[in-house]
């Protein structure tokens, strides 16, 4: 899913790798945009979380997700390359186990969060209810 050259272009700014654990309507609409942006977020969703390591992001998929019906039943755990200067603004919160750690940005600011975005939104993780297949991309 990346395109040729992000590499070379994500190195050649300082940028922050982060993870979203998505469901199905939320990566359809990531695909919409191209592999570029995440979704508005919906009135009841005040927060876009984005969180700052992977093992977090797949308990969230595997855990919450694939027992949501509105997530379809799947979740999947997307990574992306932020600006740092941008993921900089917004102070880091732990909300649990000492990994459980997220940036808590305002929706109103998610279109510009998104337009620091570097590089294409990938998936690196889907999983699927208990007896489903999780599948962890390389």
């Amino acid at each position: 899913m990346r395109a040729a050259g992000w590499k070379e272009t994500q190195e050649s700014m300082s940028t922050q790798t982060l993870y979203r654990p998505v469901g199905q309507a939320e990566l359809d609409l990531i695909e919409l945009s191209g592999w570029r942006a995440f979704p508005p977020r919906l009135p009841f969703q005040p927060i876009f979380y984005p969180v700052l390591n992977q093992r977090y992001a797949e308990e969230i998929a595997r855990d919450w997700n694939t027992k949501d019906a509105a997530s379809g039943y799947v979740g999947y755990v997307t990574r992306f390359a932020v600006l740092a200067e941008v993921a900089g603004r917004y102070a880091v919160q732990t909300v649990g186990a000492a990994h459980h750690q997220e940036l808590w940005v305002p929706s109103e600011e998610l279109p510009a969060f998104n337009e620091a975005i570097v590089g294409p939104i990938e998936v690196v993780a889907t999983f699927r209810p208990a007896g489903g297949a999780a599948t962890l991309a390389g």
